[in-house]
């Protein structure tokens, strides 16, 4: 409940103050003298005596129904229509070996997952799919809106289960292949790799002139510490060994890649660094959501004017009939 007019609301003060000057003026208002009243002080006094007060209340009562029919109350029914549209998002993940470096907690493979699940998590109303790569590239799942499913993708993927490798034209041309009919407003490849192109048949160059045709923005992420980063390598003999490799990302290409599609490059070093990152990558491709609002007003002032006007009637009759006083 709302008052359409609510400045009428101020009139309440009023009603104490009509009710102050009715006492006052009932209890200065000269009535018939009697030489003696004592007989009268031991009648009992009547019901309808003891109601003498009740018009005033009646009055005081209908002057506070009338001023809050005049501030029109209302009920509000507002209903609202959400429009999402959304953007088709392809994650690009390379899963070779490299992605065991320990750089990152618990190592690459393992960051770039969870961070991963955050982003999608975080998505409203956008298609996502997920490609996996090394030598070769596979879809693991196509675009869906159904993130539970996706998560559940993202968890399957492990790493040696492709041939060992890079082929990140491969892995860009199979994430183009799957936007090629979207007719979504924003199209987006995410790619999240730690190494150079080394394998595949088609150049990294090649697919990003493909995704910029087709208008597909590439955001490439090169995942890794700067200098060397500690791997772990099984030893025929002395078992798993700790060793310190070199970083080796191609971070010219990958840059060439992104702008060449209007995109961004990103290097991650750590943990929180690709969180980060996955949250501008968010920033800069927000889903655009329009709502519009409809409100119906339904006036309910006859709801406190129709017991005014009664009251008021009640009032005029008590007063000439049962309450009247003389003189």
């Amino acid at each position: 409940m709302e008052f359409a007019e609510p400045g009428w609301l101020w009139l309440l003060v009023l009603v104490p103050v009509v009710g102050a000057w009715t006492w006052w003026r009932d209890r200065h208002r000269p009535g018939l003298r009697f030489s003696n009243v004592a007989a009268a002080r031991g009648v009992p006094p009547s019901h309808w005596s003891r109601l003498r007060a009740l018009p005033a209340v009646l009055r005081m009562t209908t002057l506070a129904l009338g001023i809050l029919a005049l501030a029109r109350p209302q009920e509000r029914n507002v209903t609202r229509e959400r429009f999402a549209e959304g953007v088709d998002i392809m994650m690009v993940l390379d899963t070779s070996t490299s992605m065991r470096a320990q750089d990152f907690t618990p190592n690459r493979f393992e960051a770039a997952r969870n961070v991963g699940a955050e982003f999608i998590r975080g998505r409203v109303s956008d298609r996502i799919g997920l490609i996996v790569f090394a030598a070769k590239a596979y879809t693991q799942a196509p675009l869906t809106l159904d993130y539970d499913f996706l998560l559940a993708m993202l968890r399957e993927v492990e790493i040696g289960v492709i041939e060992d490798g890079t082929a990140i034209g491969t892995a860009l041309a199979t994430a183009v292949a799957r936007l090629k009919d979207s007719e979504a407003r924003s199209k987006v490849i995410i790619l999240l790799t730690d190494g150079q192109n080394n394998r595949g048949e088609i150049s990294p160059e090649t697919a990003a002139e493909v995704a910029a045709t087709m208008g597909v923005r590439i955001y490439a992420i090169g995942v890794g510490a700067r200098g060397e980063a500690p791997f772990i390598v099984d030893h025929p003999f002395a078992g798993p060994q700790r060793r310190m490799v070199p970083v080796e990302i191609d971070e010219e290409m990958l840059q060439a890649l992104a702008e060449k599609t209007g995109g961004k490059y990103f290097r991650a070093t750590d943990n929180e660094a690709l969180r980060a990152i996955y949250r501008e990558i968010g920033e800069l491709e927000k889903t655009k959501i329009e709502e519009r609002v409809y409100v119906d007003h339904e006036e309910r002032y006859a709801a406190f004017l129709w017991p005014a006007f009664g009251l008021l009637l009640l009032e005029l009759l008590l007063v000439n009939t049962r309450l009247r006083r003389l003189p």
